[in-house]
């Protein structure tokens, strides 16, 4: 029975994509729906002044800035009577990955309890998209982390034209507007991201100009706090050989590719030419955008690709990476603290500049080589010199990530609760 409900679903879904007009009919009752379903289950839940909720990628991960906040929290006395709640879309998955279970929560959006969970804490901390039918009531303090510095543009800055391949522009803009009115703060981690944040949410024309604020990303601290001996314990329980180098391959989704259900991703990377040239020195951790994450099987590449998209916290691979290989994916703003080398691999350059989504910054920007084709990523891989992008550096972390110290989580936390 639910493998024919899953399919009605799917033609549903195929049906709604290529008739926007339906398509924007249903999500409006939808979310209709949504608003009258919370207040009904909110009606008379009294809020909590030392309860938090958390969220990170709408329910899919224990990970990125809410979970930085959270576990800086843990360590601070001043919240040791403090309640936490976390939203999973699987919670029994999660439970082990946490410091301390004594005094969390953890429930689905799915549960019957979830909107008045959500009514009863006074933060509610997320790095994405809320559930649309979650409505802050008074007093309650909604912070907005986001989950990167923007390479390719977002939400209201993507063209008229172009929108995204289950989405019209006029979708995109109002899915926004819906989101974005409910927070209090939104963080930056730079001056850049702030001018871009502005527009690309539509902050000005929904009176949310003064909700940005610059603090760093609180889940790039462990880029500055690690120890040798996190990396060694992190390489061993992913089964890393402790005598090989380690590339981290982080692709990015791309808007126009859909079958119906989900976004696709084509590789574009031989994997058996990559392992038989890089695979007496290298192995690779491939991690994908959690929107294609079950598209991919490297059991043929055992011991040379290791598959870590379910591996909640990214933040964890660049700690034990020798080098990042990504397209248009932000992660190499964060891995850019770092120091260490960065290959871009824009197979699809031209066609994502001018088709799919633009660029907000400048390539000649990017410190480290773009590759456009297959055959030059290996080459690049063996020669690539660190030295030589040594002031690119600089420059571009001067300009992108000038908050980042090991210190964010401490900057968001005191402008939550006050020092």
């Amino acid at each position: 029975m639910s493998s024919t409900l899953e399919t009605i679903k799917k033609y549903i879904r195929k049906y709604l994509i290529k008739h926007g007009k339906q398509r924007v009919f249903v999500r409006k009752v939808h979310v209709a729906e949504k608003k009258w379903l919370y207040k009904r289950r909110s009606r008379n839940v009294e809020m909590d002044d030392k309860t938090v909720v958390f969220e990170t990628f709408m329910g899919r991960q224990y990970g990125c800035n809410p979970r930085a906040i959270y576990e800086y929290m843990l360590s601070d006395p001043r919240f040791k009577d403090f309640k936490y709640i976390w939203i999973f879309n699987d919670p029994k998955s999660k439970t082990d990955l946490f410091p301390q279970l004594e005094g969390v929560e953890t429930l689905s959006k799915e549960d019957r309890a979830y909107y008045g969970k959500m009514a009863s804490a006074k933060y509610v901390i997320t790095n994405s998209n809320l559930d649309y039918g979650v409505t802050p009531g008074e007093g309650q303090v909604f912070l907005q982390t986001w989950h990167g510095t923007p390479l390719k543009r977002l939400r209201c800055d993507i063209a008229a034209e172009h929108g995204n391949a289950i989405n019209s522009i006029d979708e995109i803009h109002s899915k926004n507007n819906l989101d974005v009115v409910r927070y209090d703060y939104f963080l930056s981690p730079s001056p850049f991201a702030t001018d871009k944040f502005r527009t690309a949410f539509n902050l000005e024309a929904l009176g949310k100009a003064t909700i940005l604020t610059e603090t760093g990303y609180p889940r790039n601290d462990i880029l500055f706090n690690y120890r040798e001996e996190d990396v060694v314990k992190l390489k061993e329980e992913l089964g890393i050989p402790a005598d090989k180098k380690v590339i981290l391959y982080a692709p990015t989704f791309r808007d126009n590719k859909h079958d119906g259900k989900d976004y696709v991703y084509d590789l574009r990377m031989d994997m058996d030419l990559m392992k038989r040239e890089l695979g007496d020195e290298y192995v690779m951790l491939f991690r994908v955008h959690y929107f294609v994450a079950d598209n991919f099987d490297f059991t043929k590449y055992k011991g040379f690709v290791y598959n870590v998209t379910a591996l909640d916290d990214i933040s964890q691979l660049y700690i034990i990476s020798d080098l990042l290989i990504t397209d248009y994916s932000s992660v190499f703003f964060d891995f850019a603290n770092l120091r260490r080398p960065i290959v871009f691999y824009m197979y699809d350059k031209e066609d994502y500049a001018d088709d799919i989504r633009g660029f907000y910054i400048d390539l000649e920007e990017l410190p480290g080589p773009i590759v456009t084709e297959e055959k030059d990523l290996i080459s690049e891989i063996k020669n690539i010199d660190p030295d030589k992008w040594t002031d690119k550096f600089n420059e571009f972390n001067k300009k992108y990530n000038p908050y980042e110290d090991g210190n964010s989580s401490k900057r968001v936390v005191e402008l939550l609760f006050g020092k």
